[in-house]
């Protein structure tokens, strides 16, 4: 397709991604950063997967929820990274209208993965503390299987109709995204249509999944604090209270990116297009790259397990 501004055609073959306007210059300092939080993500996450799968004692719900993030994690940053990367390496900007829509769809059908996930993972951290005695019965193998793909297909189902909405508008305007990746809105905007219906399909499953996910998160945690602050002792709520700390971190690293990202999206209309763009993508990258280091620096189990391995290795 040719990379300009205006065209005639209603069924683009390809898009062109733009990277991010105003800074080409600097595309490969910006490189870096990215790159780095990539690297540390498959890093990071791919020994969270090696260390419980190669652990007996880690075969636990909870590890189980955190292996299935990694995966998430895995996915999501995959899916937007190497295109990104090849934007900002080999000024390689078109992408096949297909591999597009596919792109959006593996990254809104893996955010709600990611949310949904840190939602089991409250309940898990709610069913261990008030219910300690009964955990290993109330959260069996098969139980946490089903949670899994009830979430998997929540996800699917939600995201399916992001791309079949936007491949039938009509495309009029031009081929050119300003964006790193296929982002939603910056795709239907390129349409010559009314596209009502996919703006306020897009805000309704954003207060369906972080909506709906943030409320029970918070009523989990709120039986929570309950429970530890009936608790006996100082030393005992402090203790009971820190095995939420991992949970508690990641779930700001991934709240906090993409509310901020979603408000500054739809009300700070003054906010520099550049901004927009570099915060779209941090926010994808953040969590995949956090997620790992919380969980190895605060759950003891992995960073024992961890030690353990490099100091097999070292001898």
């Amino acid at each position: 397709m040719s990379d300009s501004n205006t065209s005639d055609f209603t069924n683009p073959s390809s898009f062109i991604l733009q990277g991010i306007p105003g800074l080409e210059e600097a595309h490969v300092w910006i490189s870096i950063p990215f790159c780095t939080m990539y690297v540390i993500a498959l890093l990071g996450n791919f020994t969270i997967l090696f260390i419980v799968k190669r652990e007996p004692s880690l075969h636990e719900p909870m590890y189980y929820f955190l292996c299935m993030l990694a995966s998430t994690d895995l996915i999501l940053s995959t899916s937007i990274l190497p295109k990104t990367l090849s934007i900002f390496w080999f000024n390689y900007r078109e992408i096949d209208f297909s591999a597009c829509l596919t792109q959006m769809f593996f990254i809104h059908c893996f955010i709600a993965i990611e949310s949904g996930i840190f939602t089991a993972m409250a309940l898990d951290r709610y069913v261990a503390i008030c219910y300690p005695l009964r955990h290993s019965t109330i959260l069996t193998d098969p139980v946490v299987a089903k949670i899994g793909l009830a979430v998997v297909l929540r996800s699917g189902v939600l995201a399916l109709p992001t791309p079949f909405l936007a491949r039938r508008w009509p495309y009029c305007r031009t081929n050119i995204i300003s964006h790193t990746h296929c982002e939603h809105i910056a795709v239907v905007k390129l349409a010559c249509a009314d596209t009502r219906l996919s703006s306020y399909y897009g805000l309704s499953v954003v207060f369906l999944v972080t909506g709906v996910d943030v409320f029970f998160i918070t009523m989990s945690y709120a039986q929570i604090l309950r429970a530890v602050f009936s608790l006996p002792t100082k030393e005992a709520r402090i203790k009971t209270f820190g095995t939420c700390g991992s949970h508690l971190g990641a779930i700001l690293a991934f709240y906090i990116p993409y509310l901020f990202s979603f408000l500054t999206h739809r009300f700070g209309h003054n906010v520099p297009l550049r901004f927009h763009i570099l915060l779209g993508s941090v926010y994808l990258l953040v969590p995949p790259t956090l997620n790992p280091v919380i969980y190895g620096v605060r759950t003891r189990q992995i960073r024992d397990r961890l030690l353990r391995l490099l100091t097999q290795k070292g001898t």
